[in-house]
């Protein structure tokens, strides 16, 4: 049986792969990106802190030999930052349905989650 990281990776390529046509047939038409608005910058520095706790926990605080932990962890870490990904595109782009993109992921890595790591 694959462990905890390998399948969080999987679940990263998997929401890549749905990603793309999500976005192209789904919600065709132009499609805003936070990178082009002024909340740029601000999104950045909340994923760079992100990155820094999560790297700094997974490293020197979580215990991980024990698999429940690790499978919780990664839990909370991909809720943190799907979470973020669709509050900000939901409060900066306004008129833009593009933060349902990120819902659907979101929720699809909740389900993968459940049936899969857990």
């Amino acid at each position: 049986m694959p462990n905890t990281i390998q399948l969080v990776m999987l679940l990263i390529i998997i929401l890549a792969l749905i990603q793309i046509p999500l976005k192209k047939y789904l919600f065709a038409g132009k499609s805003e990106e936070t990178s082009d608005t002024d909340v740029r910058k601000i999104n950045w520095w909340l994923r760079g802190i992100l990155v820094i706790i999560t790297l700094s926990i997974y490293l020197f605080v979580l215990d991980t030999t024990d698999d429940s932990k690790n499978k919780w962890f990664w839990l909370i870490t991909f809720l943190i930052g799907r979470g973020l990904d669709v509050f900000i595109e939901w409060k900066y782009l306004k008129g833009s349905k593009d933060f349902l993109i990120s819902l659907i992921l979101l929720i699809i890595g909740i389900v993968y989650f459940c049936v899969f790591i857990f």
